[in-house]
C-alpha cells in the first residue's frame, strides 16, 4: 500500500487506566480501528503528564502504579476519521479527542499486510 497526500489525524488523550467493559480503552480502540480499516494506529505511553482533574501522573521509579497518559493516533483520509468519531466518543467518556489536518508526504510498506 502506498498513500500521500492530504489527511486527519485523530488524537485521543486517555489515562492509561482507562476501560471499558473491564478491558484496556486503548486496546478497544485499537481493535476498533483495525476493524474498521484504518490505515494505521499508534498508542504512545506519556512519562507524566495532567488533564482535566490537575492530578499531575508520572512514572517515578518509586510508585507502585500510575494512571500514565496515552496518546492514541490515527491518521488515514478524512471521510474515515469523521465516520469513526461517533465510535470514538462514545468509549471515550474522561479525555480530549482532537481531530487536525495533515499532509501525508509517505506511508507505504513493502512488508506482507496482515488481514487479521
Amino acid at each position: 500500500m502506498q498513500y500521500s497526500g492530504e489527511g486527519k489525524i485523530l488524537k485521543i488523550y486517555i489515562g492509561e487506566t482507562d476501560k471499558w467493559n473491564h478491558e484496556p480503552l486503548y486496546h478497544v480502540l485499537v481493535k476498533k480501528f483495525k476493524k474498521a480499516g484504518m490505515a494505521g494506529t499508534t498508542v504512545i505511553r506519556g512519562i507524566e503528564g495532567f488533564g482535566l482533574n490537575s492530578r499531575i501522573e508520572s512514572a517515578h521509579i518509586l510508585q507502585l502504579s500510575s494512571d500514565l497518559p496515552l496518546i492514541i493516533e490515527v491518521v488515514d483520509e478524512a471521510k474515515k476519521i469523521e465516520k469513526i468519531l461517533p465510535e470514538v466518543q462514545e468509549l471515550v467518556k474522561d479525555g480530549l479527542i482532537t481531530v487536525e489536518d495533515v499532509k501525508v508526504i509517505s506511508y507505504s510498506s513493502s512488508k506482507k499486510v496482515d488481514k487479521e
